[in-house]
């Protein structure tokens, strides 16, 4: 479990993430309700449904939190085979199963929590600070929903999360274990390492004229020429409809005049503050007691004591104390009532008296001031502009994309059609194989896009693919203008290839045959000759030897010792390793990292018990799963 933890944190917590992420996301959803209507259904829980659809759109959304979280280094087939798309499936299948246990619980979100959550969706808050209404709407048009309709789906979700995040937060994992697998995960081991490597057996193998003839022959797809194509898209999206949208100089000036307050950054405050709280519920008496403390603080600085550190000492905010007490730059709104009051009311290093606010009393300084900018019409005009395409090109993109649709199929023999009539640009693309463009082509390198183009059908025909959703709001069709299918290559041509390549997966074997007998031998007694010299190797992994060898090394008993293990190490040849000593973690390296081993165990144990209840729900749920429908077969699993 701990060496998961050290190489798979960040996926365990994706994972944990993925469980209790809300069903839609948020912005990245084109219409929920359109899920519900497909009946090409995947599978059912307690009798809703989850489409085909449903199941591509949480697909794509999983690609995307990998992309943000891992790089771009992510490849989209990574998710296109049988045991991805079950995990997929099953994350959904959860989803339908907490709905289900959520309603039956009868849990609710109120109105303060909805309002939280959705004043800290991403884009929604103008520089001031303020929630943007009006941006929100926009968000909304784009996705062809209103207030009431997302916002009951989002309440929803909320609801969806409450009992994992319950779960997840009540992860208990018991002191000596979390010392006990730390101790572990930081031993170390004391190797000698002792390669069989494939270079050395080559001069063994002397093929013969028929051995590389048969070796040709059995492994052509080496010797190939690749799959390729020259293939054309189109793609509608957002952008390329705003690009068409007229503007009116009225209507953005009006636009203007009715949003400055958008436009306008409010005055910013920075500040530092020394906070003593007071309990809810605390008594007159208590209540002195902490006054007559405050006071005595706020004399000592009015005596010239510094102030940052008083705060440091005395202050019981935990977010600004041990920052001498600053609260970087706000404004009023975010602060308090009677806190903003008093600190907007001070001048740049003035020092307040004592305020009294709902989290207790307080003494602020005023650090800084960042007076209230208003942007004119000139400075802003471009943006708004490119505002107004944008929200004029969202009221148009689902009448725009049913007419993509239905002109890519019913005129399939090309693009242009609907390139005219949508005003789109034929984009053309060379190089294109069964996993992807030879270059980057972001809207052709996906999965369903390239297993169009290369169905028979599509081979045969030169059809349009039908239109793909490759992207929210984004959609695309393609078309095969040349294919040149994988080719063989005269055996005259590789001749060379074919040769070197018996050669070293012959000596390969060999190697492997050599360092299974020499590891035989050792397990019997046979003298240790030939290693490298010792190296202390950690749990984690180490340059010091083979890579890939640490896990091989640390599954190895060492009961007794010295103590040998083998491994095939791939295309390098073989190795065999002597574990010599095994090095205990030193106890004050154990206690620097204590506190966290066990934050990140107890996280482990968290993700393990939410999974139980995951199973727990889902085998009460009357689950029935259809995964050949995913394939595109007729059979049903279940």
């Amino acid at each position: 479990m701990f060496d998961s933890i050290r190489k798979h944190q960040r996926i365990l917590q994706f994972v944990l993430l993925l469980l209790i992420f809300p069903a839609f996301a948020l912005f990245g959803v084109s219409g929920y309700d359109k899920f519900m209507s497909d009946a090409d259904e995947v599978a059912r829980v307690k009798g809703i449904p989850i489409t085909r659809q449903e199941f591509e759109q949480a697909q794509r959304r999983q690609l995307e939190n990998l992309k943000q979280m891992l790089g771009d280094q992510i490849d989209p087939k990574m998710l296109d085979n049988d045991g991805a798309r079950r995990e997929v499936l099953e994350g959904l299948v959860a989803q339908k199963a907490l709905l289900a246990e959520a309603s039956a619980n009868r849990i609710s979100v109120p109105d303060a929590k909805l309002r939280e959550a959705i004043s800290s969706i991403q884009g929604l808050k103008k520089p001031d600070g303020s929630f943007d209404r009006e941006q929100y709407k926009v968000l909304l048009s784009a996705q062809g929903m209103n207030e009431a309709v997302f916002e009951s789906q989002m309440r929803r979700d909320l609801a969806l999360q409450a009992i994992p995040e319950a779960i997840a937060q009540t992860g208990f994992l018991p002191k000596t274990v979390a010392d006990r697998l730390l101790a572990l995960q930081e031993e170390s081991r004391e190797v000698k390492e002792l390669v069989f490597k494939i270079e050395d057996f080559e001069k063994q193998v002397k093929p013969t004229a028929e051995e590389l003839k048969q070796y040709f022959e059995e492994n052509g797809k080496q010797f190939e020429t690749p799959e390729s194509a020259k293939v054309e898209y189109v793609v509608l999206n957002i952008d390329s409809l705003a690009s068409q949208v007229a503007l009116d100089p009225s209507k953005i000036k009006d636009f203007f005049e009715q949003n400055r307050a958008r436009y306008i950054t409010a005055e910013q405050r920075k500040a530092s503050h020394i906070l003593l709280s007071v309990p809810k519920g605390a008594n007159e008496a208590s209540k002195k007691e902490i006054r007559a403390k405050i006071d005595a603080l706020l004399a000592q600085v009015k005596n010239g004591a510094d102030f940052a550190t008083l705060a440091r000492a005395n202050s019981q905010d935990p977010g600004s104390a041990s920052e001498g007490g600053d609260l970087g730059f706000f404004i009023a709104e975010m602060m308090a009532k009677p806190f903003a009051d008093a600190a907007f009311a001070l001048k740049d290093g003035q020092i307040s008296d004592v305020v009294e606010s709902e989290f207790g009393y307080h003494i602020i300084k005023l650090t800084g001031i960042k007076p209230k900018v208003e942007r004119k019409f000139d400075e802003v005009k471009t943006e708004i502009e490119a505002e107004y395409r944008k929200q004029e090109a969202s009221k148009e993109y689902a009448k725009a994309a049913e007419t993509f649709t239905n002109t890519v199929f019913e005129q399939s023999d090309s693009l242009k059609p609907v390139a005219d009539k949508l005003k789109l640009k034929i984009e053309t693309v060379e190089n294109v194989g069964r996993a992807g463009p030879a270059q980057p082509a972001p809207n052709i390198n996906n999965p369903k896009i390239l297993s169009s183009l290369f169905s028979a059908d599509s081979i045969k025909t030169r059809r349009n693919t039908d239109a793909v959703e490759v992207a929210p709001n984004t959609m695309v069709s393609a078309r095969l203008l040349e294919h040149k299918p994988a080719q063989r290559k005269e055996y005259a041509q590789v001749q060379e290839e074919v040769r070197a390549s018996f050669v070293k997966a012959q000596a390969r074997k060999l190697a492997v045959q050599a360092g299974e007998a020499r590891l035989k031998d050792l397990k019997a007694g046979a003298p240790a000759s030939g290693f490298g010299e010792s190296k202390v190797v950690p749990r984690a992994g180490s340059t010091a030897i083979m890579p890939n060898a640490s896990e091989t090394v640390f599954r190895a008993p060492v009961d007794k010792l010295p103590s040998y293990v083998g491994m095939d190490l791939g295309a390098t040849g073989y190795g065999i390793y002597q574990i010599v000593k095994v090095v205990p973690a030193q106890e004050k390296a154990l206690q620097e990292k204590r506190a966290q081993a066990q934050q990140q165990f107890t996280q482990v144990q968290s993700q393990q018990d939410l999974n139980d209840y995951l199973e727990t729900v889902k085998a009460r749920s009357e689950v029935k799963r259809n995964m050949a429908k995913l394939r595109g077969a007729n059979e049903t699993n279940q």
